[in-house]
């Protein structure tokens, strides 16, 4: 029905029973297939109310993508090389496309940093939102996805680390910098500057597990 373009975003569907008789299912196997489809993101399920179509931009599930770490052994520098490819793109391509509302939120991010200095898990939190915000800002639903999942799979990871970082403030201004290149409508500025603060940040956290105890595994599945 999506193929054919009798559902879009937005749209809620039928009650159970008339769904099941159009597709020519029964009702057990019609929710069976609405739970996958609402584990994909393509239905939301709202008790009470019924399934509706997912609005918005494409959510991809960070679920699979967290076995998937775990079962093949995702690294830290696989994670880096990842994140070096998409962000910078990204930057270039938001900073040639963002729009006045996606500067504010990166600039609220940005604020959100330099004023969470002394609560490291806030901190992590506007980090985060903030590429995900310059991912937003590029304007390609696609690119923003996958930045997306990423983002929360480096944030489920970086979240048990977070507490021996010393240079926030160097991180934070690494960003107001890469926020000032998208307002200034600047892409080759800001790939640069995203991919030096990508850079760096990886420096950072290299040194960070070489100062810490030694824990057994390198993976990213190990945080599972």
């Amino acid at each position: 029905m999506l193929d054919r373009g009798e559902l879009k975003s937005g749209d809620r569907l039928p009650a159970e029973r008339e769904l099941a008789h159009h597709l020519g299912v029964s009702r057990p196997s019609l929710r069976a297939g609405l739970r996958s489809l609402a584990v994909m993101g393509v239905v939301q399920i709202r008790p009470g109310a019924g399934s509706f179509i997912a609005e918005g931009p494409p959510a991809l599930g960070i679920d699979a993508l967290s076995f998937q770490a775990a079962l093949h052994g995702f690294t830290r520098v696989q994670m880096f090389e990842a994140r070096l490819v998409l962000e910078v793109a990204a930057a270039g391509m938001a900073a040639e496309r963002a729009t006045s509302e996606r500067l504010v939120a990166l600039s609220d991010e940005t604020t959100g940093m330099f004023a969470s200095m002394d609560d490291r898990q806030a901190f992590l939190l506007h980090d985060i939102a903030f590429h995900r915000a310059v991912a937003s800002a590029c304007g390609n639903p696609i690119l923003c996805s996958l930045v997306d999942m990423v983002s929360e799979l480096f944030r489920q990871l970086r979240r048990q680390t977070i507490g021996r970082a010393h240079d926030l403030r160097d991180a934070a201004e690494e960003h107001r910098r890469i926020y000032l290149a998208i307002r200034a409508h600047d892409p080759e500025r800001a790939r640069r500057t995203m991919s030096e603060h990508l850079m760096r940040a990886e420096h950072s956290q290299s040194t960070e597990d070489t100062e810490a105890a030694p824990t057994p595994g390198d993976s990213l599945g190990t945080s599972y």
